[in-house]
């Protein structure tokens, strides 16, 4: 029983520190990626769509992302939600696809993109110690049914005290990495 709480609590932990990855995912780094527009979404015949669903987004430099809709009358809506979405650069519409060229990032972007990650991981952080509160009270909760003894207890939220602190240090190795690829010039 405590075992299952365990694997629980690990497992829920780990789809957290995906989640940050995700997220680390949609900020700029030195290079381009495409990752910057997967929150993007456009009305697709009345459906909200990720624009990575209504056309073909590759990263063809360092700098430029190119988008080619499966469908040309797209080109305006796609235009128009990369506007609204204010990722930093203005779409450049020629008819057949539409270009993003991302400038060169200062120093001040660098430091801004940094403090965004840093609000990611305290995020993450946060969430992580949820879940070890719920692995605690499950485990508090078997030892209220006299389930697992008092011994047993204590064992128990110092392991999941063990997995919390494993997955603290994993979100902060992401971290450090990130903010390696965020401020590579």
């Amino acid at each position: 029983m405590v075992n299952e709480i365990f694997d629980h609590t690990t497992e829920n932990m780990d789809k957290g520190i995906d989640a940050l990855k995700r997220d680390f995912a949609t900020l700029r780094t030195g290079k381009v990626t495409t990752g910057i527009v997967d929150n993007i979404k456009v009305d697709y015949y009345g459906t909200m769509t990720a624009l990575t669903q209504v056309g073909n987004v590759i990263a063809t430099d360092a700098t430029t992302i190119s988008i080619t809709p499966w469908e040309k009358t797209l080109l305006p809506v796609i235009e128009k939600a990369i506007q609204e979405a204010n990722i930093g650069v203005n779409p450049n519409n020629d008819g057949d696809f539409i270009k993003l060229f991302f400038p060169p990032m200062t120093s001040d972007q660098r430091k801004e993109i940094v403090k965004q990650a840093k609000g990611m991981v305290e995020h993450a952080k946060i969430s992580i110690r949820n879940m070890r509160k719920d692995g605690n009270d499950q485990i508090k909760k078997l030892e209220k049914d006299k389930e697992i003894g008092e011994d047993d207890s204590k064992k128990g939220q110092d392991q999941i005290q063990k997995i919390t602190d494993e997955h603290i240090a994993k979100i902060e190795e992401a971290f450090k990495t990130k903010e390696s690829d965020i401020l590579k010039v």
